[in-house]
């Protein structure tokens, strides 16, 4: 066998293992095992806090609503945006920074991170990253993948970039087309507990049409009954949560 056929065969015989180690991150998208191993990705905090977060936007029809609202319950909240819809919306991003909310990024593309490479991956990251910059003069900090599923790439990327990635511990079900006001509100409130993450969406780009409507519906349920149980309701950046050092 010659040293090219040698080298052929080494490199097929390294492919299995290459895609098992890209992949080995996608077991931290099983909620119940998260919450309980992997307790600073699923985004844990102070007892006696909740992190409301809210993903997709910014949404020109949508997120004005969610400001509002939140505006008027005086509650600041974390939004991952997308770098695509941000370059879209860059008024709509520097008035959710005005309101005293925290912004972190979704990517660029709300695209699966198992089937993009370590450049690609970079590069997305880096584009939302620098773009939420430029547009608010602050350099965004906190991550979360598309579908929740991490790769070894996107954890290198994310190091890198100085982006702490970050889940939940319960979400509303609010992008499907049959999820109404009190679907969401039985579904967050059904795992939520003091120092839990909340996932919502403000937007229904990658969502059934409309679908923001049923987590508007349900925001004002949900914080009454986080009041109900104790909990002040906030941002990632007060909830006490165990972020790595810069």
């Amino acid at each position: 066998m010659t040293t090219a056929q040698l080298l052929r065969t080494a490199a097929r015989a390294a492919l299995p293992a290459l895609a098992a180690a890209h992949a080995a991150p996608v077991v931290s998208t099983f909620g119940p095992l998260r919450n309980r191993v992997m307790p600073r990705l699923s985004g844990r905090g102070r007892a006696d806090h909740v992190a409301l977060t809210f993903d997709d936007g910014p949404d020109p029809l949508s997120t004005p609503l969610f400001l509002r609202l939140l505006a008027d319950r005086g509650v600041h909240a974390t939004f991952f945006v997308l770098g695509s819809e941000a370059h879209r919306s860059p008024g709509l991003v520097r008035e959710i920074a005005a309101a005293g909310h925290e912004i972190g990024i979704h990517g660029w593309l709300h695209r699966p991170l198992l089937l993009r490479g370590p450049r690609a991956t970079y590069d997305d990251f880096a584009r939302a990253r620098d773009t939420v910059a430029a547009i608010t003069g602050r350099q965004p900090r906190l991550f979360r993948p598309p579908y929740g599923v991490m790769s070894t790439a996107a954890h290198l990327a994310a190091r890198r970039l100085g982006l702490t990635p970050v889940l939940w511990t319960c979400w509303g079900e609010d992008w499907t087309a049959r999820a109404t006001p009190d679907s969401v509100h039985r579904t967050v409130t059904a795992d939520l507990d003091g120092g839990g993450t909340i996932l919502l969406h403000d937007s229904d780009c990658t969502s059934a049409p409309g679908a923001w409507r049923s987590a508007l519906g349900a925001v004002p349920r949900i914080l009454d009954t986080c009041a109900q149980r104790g909990y002040a309701v906030g941002p990632l950046r007060d909830h006490g949560w165990a972020r790595p050092a810069a």
